[in-house]
Formats: structure tokens, C-alpha cells, sequence
């Protein structure tokens, strides 16, 4: 028996042909649902969506990613409790304004008047206090 002289050469085994990598799908936004999640909400209930977005960003951002979603959602739903807060405000402001043209109209018949003016008409006393 011989031994194998280590200076000799082994066969090679012939290598591997080379296969382009197969490609590998795009990691996901972190906490994507979420993130749709939030700007749907944003658009039906500001303030739910606002919170949702908010949260969703704390997760990407804690696994280390970004989640432009959840950005726009927080976004869109800034906006819009900014815009529904200042409907609320005039249509308030509006009926505090039209209520009190009509208890001021209800006075002036109760104090003697025969006829009111009430918001660019003129009625009688009859006609106010049987509304």
C-alpha cells in the first residue's frame, strides 16, 4: 500500500457553473398593514387615523425601517382634524348667530313689539311666537 504523497495534486472536482442569485423579494414596509390601516381612517375618522399613523411609524422605525404610508396617513390626517375643527367652529359660530337673531326677535314680541325684523325679514309677532 501507498501512501499518498501530499504533494501530489488531487483531481479537482470541476466547480459549480454560476447561476445568477435568485432574487430575493423587496423586505416589506414595517408595519404596512397598519399603515393602510391608518390612512383609511384618516380619511373616515381624522383622529383614529392620526393615532394609527403615528403608531405604525414608531413600529418602522423601531425595526429599524421607514414607512412612507404611515407618514402620509399621519399627514392627511393632521389636515383634515385641522379642517373639521374649523367647520365645526363656523357652523357653530353660525348657529349661535341665527339662534340668538331668533330668541332676540321672541323678546322684542314678548316686550310689545308688532312686528321683528329677523334675518332680512320682516314678521309679525303672531308669526314668530307661534313658531
Amino acid at each position: 500500500m501507498s501512501t499518498p504523497d501530499p504533494m501530489q495534486q488531487q483531481p479537482q472536482q470541476p466547480a459549480a457553473p454560476a447561476y445568477p442569485a435568485a432574487a430575493q423579494p423587496a423586505p416589506e414596509a414595517p408595519a404596512k398593514g397598519l399603515s393602510i390601516a391608518a390612512i383609511i381612517f384618516a380619511v373616515v375618522m381624522p383622529l383614529v387615523g392620526l393615532i394609527l399613523g403615528i403608531v405604525a411609524m414608531v413600529q418602522a422605525k423601531k425595526a429599524g425601517g421607514k414607512n412612507g404610508l404611515a407618514l402620509a396617513a399621519v399627514i392627511v390626517a393632521a389636515v383634515l382634524l385641522v379642517v373639521g375643527v374649523i367647520v365645526w367652529i363656523v357652523v357653530l359660530g353660525s348657529l349661535a348667530a341665527v339662534g340668538g337673531t331668533a330668541a332676540d326677535a321672541v323678546q322684542a314680541c314678548i316686550d310689545g313689539a308688532t312686528s321683528v325684523e329677523v334675518m332680512g325679514q320682516t314678521l309679525s309677532c303672531d308669526e314668530v311666537l307661534a313658531q
